[in-house]
């Protein structure tokens, strides 16, 4: 009798940054989250993680090795605990069934920034849920993988989704956008503050309890036209707009004030508007192209270096060019 385990073969999944080009939140919600309307978008900065599954000893458990910027205790990574969702998931349902799901290891290259703003742990999670999927040969329908994906976290089912997205609810609900034409660049900026979510929803709630309407009118708007067409140039042409959609914006002001200045003159240093994802403290800029965003993260870091910006934090910020995504990327990285 053959082996199943000898024939499942290792998977690679890129796992994207996302941003928030507009957040209105709608209010609390009686199980303590809040409901959200937001017109998210993927990025072309990625996480890489590959999995393969551990054969030799059916008591091995999953395991996970990180290199890139630390992500923090191991034992509390997005991507194992995904793994674990998507074992029970998937039950007996896979070629050497009816027992469980073999172990996995999984080696995770961490490139997006952490507690960023920018999901990177979502994303890891997203990815690991497909992946472990690959790796044993196994399959879930669409509604089986949103289920496991929303137990993990509010932005997981979102990742799934891939691409542009209106995200609603407490972003469990996801409605692809399909219409942005051309490959915006963006230019990342994240000081090396702590900007705990939990603490910016608390100031959110205290300060206003519900969001501003512009805000969500802002978000309708865009949702909208990325339903239909928009072109990158008319994107970066609402960044003046998009740039102060975010109802989180002034919470996270009270929280680490010192992002109100630096927030401030990096609008100075680019000439453009400035927003920021999510709860931050990433801040980001629009651009028409790659190219003009690498020109500009190049000045933002010459002025980081020489001075004439001062960033908040003990270190340098971390700094990026990249692109949004049209659509999902698909999982293969080279």
């Amino acid at each position: 009798m053959s082996d199943p385990l000898a024939k499942l073969a290792p998977a690679v999944r890129l796992a994207p940054a996302k941003l928030n080009l507009t957040l209105a939140v709608l209010g609390r919600r009686r199980d303590g989250f809040h409901d959200l309307h937001s017109v998210m978008v993927s990025l072309a900065l990625a996480d890489r993680l590959s999995l393969a599954v551990t054969p030799t000893d059916p008591r091995a458990t999953d395991s996970l090795h990180v290199e890139g910027f630390d992500a923090g205790p191991v034992a509390d990574n997005l991507a194992l605990r995904a793994v674990g969702e998507a074992r029970r998931a998937v039950g007996g349902g896979w070629p050497g069934g009816p027992g469980p799901t073999p172990a996995l290891s999984l080696r995770l290259e961490k490139r997006i920034p952490v507690a960023a703003g920018l999901g990177g742990g979502s994303s890891d999670a997203a990815a690991a849920i497909d992946g472990a999927l690959e790796a044993w040969d196994a399959e879930l329908d669409g509604q089986r993988r949103l289920a496991a994906a929303a137990r993990i976290g509010s932005d997981v089912p979102f990742f799934l989704a891939g691409g542009p997205a209106l995200v609603e609810g407490r972003g469990e609900q996801v409605v692809p956008l399909l219409g942005l034409h051309g490959v915006p660049g963006v230019v990342l900026v994240t000081p090396v503050v702590a900007v705990p979510t939990p603490d910016v929803f608390a100031a959110f709630d205290a300060i206003r309890g519900q969001g501003d309407g512009a805000v969500r009118q802002s978000s309708v708007h865009l949702a909208e036209e990325l339903r239909a067409k928009l072109s990158a140039a008319d994107l970066v042409a609402r960044a003046g707009v998009l740039a102060s959609a975010n109802d989180l914006l002034p919470a996270t002001s009270l929280v680490v004030p010192e992002l109100v200045p630096f927030k401030r003159a990096l609008s100075r240093l680019l000439h453009r508007p400035v927003g920021l994802s999510g709860s931050g403290p990433t801040l980001w800029a629009l651009y028409a192209s790659e190219s003009e965003a690498r020109a500009a993260a190049e000045a933002v870091e010459a002025a980081v270096h020489d001075g004439t910006l001062a960033a908040p934090g003990p270190s340098a910020p971390f700094i990026c060019a990249t692109t949004i995504v049209g659509h999902r990327q698909e999982g293969v990285a080279s």
